[in-house]
């Protein structure tokens, strides 16, 4: 069995998120599939992760990708949260997702008043509904009311903020199914269009080869890894994920790394990459596909770093900050040692950061560069500061 270290792991996955030298700008869509998707339930940190990732692209770049050249598309993916995928891989995507059988509990049609059969119902309404046109969520809610019923505008989910329409539970299961992703938003109002209609090359995938395909790509850009990180990462029962790894047999390799069991592709011929002479120091935003799939957590997000991002924070039902969600982060060599913050003032965006860990005059000029970048990437200039910042999830 190869033998790594925890920093050679860091430096490999860190190179295959191109976080230490960013791609060309013409594998922006290739980055978004090789890093197994791009987190985006909030536009600006899919930006972000994008810019960071791939040299010179701003948000407009990723926009035209979006709405006007169509190699993105803009879905409900990993863990029902909105995410975004190369087109041409989509169909992929949804088989992988549809073919899953998440753990039991948190049914959001069941809890909203919806039986199976009559989630069928509203997801062939939804396809009939889209046919050929773009609709915005009232309007789609609309089409429904019409063809079901009014009572699938009940508010009857109690959600963030209020109480949902009972068809909005519907939303990411018509996604997984293929049946329904987003459109180019009207104003400041979602759209959702028909993939088949508004992605070229859509066909079918079998489910089962679609969530081996999934597997191996996350072992390529996350690993190692153990079953278990998949499931927890890909929301899918830890037997299953379990059963899957075994199913791939020798198209996977186990590696030792400083007493964890993991896996790599076999025949990756990664022997472990090796970080920058004068280190990495990177800002990355909420839910960055890096942290919210890197595994052990321990490692990643050491527990001193985790205490301190504690202080004053909303705990989670762990009982400790998460800082692989909503808070963004600050990496050194590819761990968490500090969490930032932007926010909007007239044209410019004011960054603060704070470091857990005392940081280098080089490292501190690298942070200076980082919250540039951030600022090329929205497009408004960046002032930086170090100081506490709030924990209150910000995006």
């Amino acid at each position: 069995m190869r033998s790594l270290t925890w920093n050679q792991v860091m430096a490999l996955r860190l190179q295959r998120h191109w976080l230490l030298e960013p791609a060309p700008p013409d594998r922006l869509v290739q980055v978004a599939g090789a890093v197994c998707g791009i987190h985006a339930q909030v536009m600006a940190t899919a930006e972000l992760s994008l810019g960071l990732r791939v040299a010179g692209v701003t948000r407009l770049q990723v926009r035209q990708e979006l709405w006007e050249r169509r190699r993105l598309v803009k879905t409900y993916g990993l863990r029902g949260t909105v995410h975004l995928f190369p087109a041409e891989e989509l169909s992929m995507w949804t088989a992988a997702l549809h073919a899953n059988q998440p753990p039991e509990g948190g049914d959001a049609p069941e809890r909203a008043g919806i039986s199976p059969d009559q989630l069928d119902e509203v997801i062939a309404a939804i396809g009939e509904a889209l046919d050929g046109r773009c609709l915005s969520r009232r309007q789609l809610g609309d089409e429904l009311a019409g063809r079901l019923g009014p009572w699938l505008l009940e508010e009857a989910f109690a959600a963030f903020g209020g109480a949902w329409p009972r068809w909005w539970t519907a939303i990411g299961e018509a996604a997984v199914r293929g049946v329904l992703c987003f459109g180019p938003n009207q104003g400041n109002r979602v759209t959702f269009v028909r993939p088949d209609q508004w992605v070229a090359g859509w066909h079918g995938v079998d489910g089962g080869a679609a969530l081996a395909e999934v597997f191996g790509r996350f072992a390529a850009a996350y690993g190692p890894v153990s079953p278990r990180d998949f499931a927890s990462w890909f929301r899918m029962k830890p037997e299953a994920a379990l059963e899957l790894a075994r199913s791939l047999g020798d198209q996977l390799e186990e590696v030792d790394v400083e007493g964890y069991r993991g896996l790599l592709p076999a025949g990756d011929g990664g022997e472990g990459g090796e970080l920058p002479a004068d280190g990495s120091v990177l800002l990355l935003p909420s839910f960055d596909c890096y942290v919210r799939g890197g595994y052990p957590r321990d490692v990643l997000i050491p527990p001193a770093s985790a205490e301190r991002a504690l202080e004053g924070a909303p705990r989670g039902r762990s009982g400790r900050a998460d800082l692989a969600g909503p808070l963004p982060v600050l990496l050194v060599d590819g761990v968490v040692v500090g969490i930032w913050e932007r926010r909007r003032v007239g044209r410019r965006f004011d960054l603060r950061v704070e470091p857990f860990v005392w940081l280098s005059a080089g490292q501190r000029a690298a942070v200076k560069a980082q919250a540039a970048r951030v600022g090329e990437i929205l497009e408004a200039p960046a002032q930086l500061s170090f100081g506490a910042v709030d924990r209150r999830p910000h995006l």
